[in-house]
Formats: C-alpha cells, structure tokens, sequence
C-alpha cells in the first residue's frame, strides 16, 4: 500500500477518493472540483491500495488574522477508512506524515471530531476544547431590505467569490485567502441562504428560522456591524446568532458553543492559551 497526497487533479484517483467520501459521509467532491474551486487549500493525504483510495485525513493549511496577526493554522477533516481496511494504523501512518510536513511550520492544527473518536485523537496529542457563540434578543422597526441573490451557476459564485477578495474583514479571528472552502458549502447545501441588500454591492449569507437569523458571514467593500446587517433582514427577526466570532462582543451574549456530536480537538502552540479566550471558529470554515 502507498501513501500519495495532493493528487486531485488526476481522475481515476480523485474517483476512488469521491466513492470512498461517498460511502463514509455522503458527500461527493467532483462539483467542487469541476467548478473550479477545489483548489490547493485541501489536500488529500491517502492510502491507496492496487491504485484505490482505501484510507484517507485532508489536510488544510488556512491563514487566519487573529487580532492583528496572522496565523497558519492547519485543519483536519474528511477522515475516513474502507471498512476492509480497518484496524490496521492507516490513519496512523497518515497522521504521521502530517505532522512530518506541518508540526514544526504550523502554529497549531485543529479538527473537529464525532463521539466515535472522544478516544481516539487524543493519542496523537490532540486534546478537546471549547468554543463560545455570540448571541443577542434583537427588536427593530427597520423594513425588511434584503433581496435574495440567486447562487445556481457559476456566474454568480465567481461574482460572491470576488467580493469576498475585496471585503473588509469582519472577525476578530477570520480566515483569510480561502474562499474555496467557503464555496464548498454555497454551491451545494447552501445556495439560498444568499443575500443582497437593496441598491448595495456586497453579499450576505444567513439563514432564517422562526424569527431567528443564524448570521454566517458577509462582504462588503466597506466595513458594517453586524447589527447593521441584522437589521435588514426586517422586523421578523427578534434574536441573531453569529457563526463566526465578531471584532467586538461586547454588546453580546457570550456562551458556550455545543454541537450535537462534534467536538473541536487542538493541539500545537498557539492553542496554549485557547482556553483564555472566547472564540469560535467561523462554521464556513470548517472542512
């Protein structure tokens, strides 16, 4: 068997990864890449067998602005194994590797893991951690201003991919350079959760639900609060949650972050002192 990475741009391989992400999550990788927008921010490490993917951790090296620094932050995801291949140190042996390129030239790696894998990460140095959402009651007389922007073709994720490269920064701890993973989500789950404000160029994405807005993230060429995007979205909404975590919490409601069945693993140094603050990585940036 032999461990191979970065390989997607060589199809029968980028095949076998797709049939095996399929089995394991359900999820297919082929759009994305088609598209255009699977890119070198993930990079598949793989075990392949006889030429097939039977084991596999992408790896995602993302740049992230933290209170005026920047950071390499290298996040884990896509962490799978053929069932026939199971109990064997795969994912051993690729995590090895991963740490060979990335240990010492990274400031810290992270991924968010099941209930299955409480037990599991830990071996490898990684240990759990929290995160913390930034909530607030909302009451507004504002009519509603915002228009959906239809996000079906291709035109139109180019269009939110450069606004993206021409807005202002909105977090206190923001991914930078990565519209690619952002992308994965618009053009699959999330194409109507995309929003424009009226006679205004820059995007919004948010979803609505019973008077709540869950805020992802939005673009502008010139910087906005979020209580100044919130507001758009009109008098129905009496409470916002922020996926990602503001410049300024102050005037929010501050508190855990629990996910059914998901738990945040860090380890490196930059996390040393993660537990001192009260951050949460942005939900668009997971992989």
């Amino acid at each position: 068997m032999e461990l191979i990475k970065g390989y997607q741009a060589q199809e029968d391989l980028r095949r076998s990864f797709n049939e095996l992400a399929g089995e394991t999550f359900g999820l297919n990788f082929e759009d994305w890449y088609q598209n255009g927008y699977w890119r070198e921010h993930y990079i598949p490490y793989s075990i392949t067998d006889h030429g097939n993917v039977v084991a596999n951790v992408s790896v995602n090296p993302i740049e992230f602005e933290i209170d005026g620094t920047e950071k390499l932050l290298v996040q884990l995801g896509t962490v799978m194994t053929k069932k026939a291949y199971r109990n064997r140190g795969l994912i051993r042996r690729i995590m090895a590797e991963i740490e060979k390129d990335y240990g010492k030239k990274a400031d810290g790696m992270y991924l968010f893991g099941n209930d299955s894998v409480l037990q599991f990460y830990p071996k490898f140095g990684y240990r759990p951690a929290k995160e913390y959402k930034c909530e607030k009651e909302i009451r507004t007389t504002t009519p509603r201003r915002v228009i959906q922007a239809p996000m079906k073709e291709k035109k139109a994720w180019d269009r939110l991919e450069q606004a993206m490269k021409e807005s202002s920064s909105i977090s206190g701890f923001a991914m930078k350079n990565n519209p690619e993973l952002i992308l994965f989500y618009v053009t699959k789950f999330m194409q109507d959760t995309v929003y424009k404000l009226e006679n205004e160029p820059g995007y919004i994405i948010a979803e609505e639900e019973e008077g709540t807005l869950l805020l992802q993230d939005y673009y502008f060429p010139t910087p906005k609060q979020p209580e100044e995007i919130i507001a758009a979205f009109g008098p129905d909404i009496r409470r916002a949650v922020l996926a990602y975590t503001p410049k300024d919490t102050t005037s929010w409601q501050v508190s855990e972050h629990k996910e059914e069945d998901c738990t945040l693993f860090i380890k490196g140094p930059w996390f040393e002192n993660w537990n001192s603050h009260q951050r949460k990585f942005a939900a668009l940036s997971h992989a």
